[in-house]
């Protein structure tokens, strides 16, 4: 829904009291199903919400409107509906999650004045329906920024939730003339994108950052802006790592096509030129090999991250990875020689170590430069590996 709405609609001519109630109080003429019926086939659907606007969708997040000075603001539920659970897996699964975002600028909850509270986030949609169903029975302001879709952590990071930002929305949102205190909540893992001090020189608003989690911020809020020392903790458990498997897994599928027909192409190389027979026997062996990669580097790793030795991501990938490899070498023991099982444990360790590496974009673990350095030191090794295990699968073929 386009965040600009006419003060002229329909449903801001009313006052605010009558927009915050959900009920019609006049009610509409009623509707003879059963002649409907038999004039048009079927009964009439339902009739058109009081609140849609033409030209415009009324998204099912947003409940009414709540007219102000500064144009009509919208109010969003707090409770998540079919659409937005649908969406949730989908983002999760790595489906368009790009483009899982909502329109920056001002919206709220319940009833709120000019003393509410104002919280900010990010456009990420599921940041925000993490947010707004954590406000239940409490009245505030959501100021929501444009992040291009990224959450807030990554968004602080990438210099889009950023103090640039912030002032932008706040003065295109004329939030000075919604409420009469001086206070914006900002998420605590924002406060790398945001320099306080500057915000309150050019704004004139104080900046306090919340929890890290939105379900303590009713706690917050009721403590008069007050956290607890658990509020500020960072947790990454097991049932939070294993939220973020589905988007790790979600970027193999393509490349991997690609990597499993030239898997079965190599294979078939050999003494007679090429085999298609060996071109497939060999081909599952290489096939098992890497999915066993994926599975130790994207699945295994996660969940096992804190028991694993060592703090790189790669050293625990390859860890991972080689024993995993291990099990590959003793199913298909009748079938491999030295030079192949060699071949199948570097495949099978290298890319572990490659998918656990990238999953540090997802944790707590590590720092953007961290990442970087990491990178810069296991990319060439794991390169490496898989060259050696290319050349060692192929020569394998024609050693016997």
């Amino acid at each position: 829904m386009n965040q600009k709405h006419s003060p002229q609609s329909c449903c801001c001519e009313k006052p605010s009291q009558e927009l915050i109630g959900i009920q019609i109080a006049a009610e509409p003429p009623k509707i003879d199903d059963q002649q409907n019926e038999v004039c048009c086939g079927s009964p009439p659907g339902p009739e058109s919400s009081r609140f849609e606007k033409p030209g415009y969708a009324l998204l099912g997040f947003v409940e009414a409107f709540v007219q102000k000075p500064t144009g009509s603001v919208p109010r969003v539920k707090t409770a998540l509906r079919w659409r937005d659970r649908v969406g949730t897996i989908r983002a999760r699964l790595g489906i368009r999650r790009a483009r899982y975002k909502i329109a920056p600028g001002l919206y709220c909850v319940g009833e709120p004045d000019a003393q509410a509270p104002v919280l900010v986030t990010a456009n990420y949609k599921l940041t925000f329906d993490e947010l707004r169903t954590n406000l239940k029975d409490i009245s505030a302001w959501i100021l929501v920024l444009d992040t291009r879709g990224i959450n807030v952590w990554c968004a602080a990071g990438k210099d889009l939730f950023s103090t640039a930002e912030l002032i932008n929305r706040v003065e295109r949102s004329k939030l000075k003339e919604v409420v009469s205190h001086k206070k914006l909540i900002l998420p605590q893992l924002a406060a790398t994108g945001v320099a306080a001090h500057v915000i309150k020189k050019e704004l004139g608003f104080k900046v306090v950052y919340g929890p890290v989690r939105a379900r303590d911020i009713p706690k917050f809020l009721a403590n008069d802006l007050t956290t607890e020392p658990a509020m500020r903790k960072v947790t990454f458990s097991l049932l939070e790592r294993m939220i973020l498997i589905p988007v790790e897994l979600a970027h193999l599928p393509k490349p991997s096509f690609w990597i499993l027909l030239g898997a079965f192409v190599v294979s078939g190389i050999g003494t007679h030129f090429f085999s298609f027979s060996a071109a497939w026997l060999r081909g599952v062996m290489l096939a098992v090999a890497y999915g066993t990669g994926i599975l130790a580097g994207a699945v295994i790793t996660p969940m096992l991250l804190p028991w694993i030795p060592g703090r790189s991501f790669a050293v625990k990938g390859a860890i991972i990875g080689a024993i995993s490899s291990a099990g590959i070498v003793l199913w298909f023991r009748n079938d491999l020689g030295i030079l192949a099982a060699l071949a199948l444990m570097l495949c099978t360790t290298a890319v572990g170590s490659y998918l656990a590496m990238n999953f540090t974009g997802s944790t707590p673990f590590t720092s953007p430069s961290g990442v970087e350095k990491e990178m810069r030191k296991a990319m060439p090794l794991q390169a490496s590996a898989l060259l050696m295990a290319l050349i060692v699968w192929v020569g394998a073929a024609f050693v016997g």
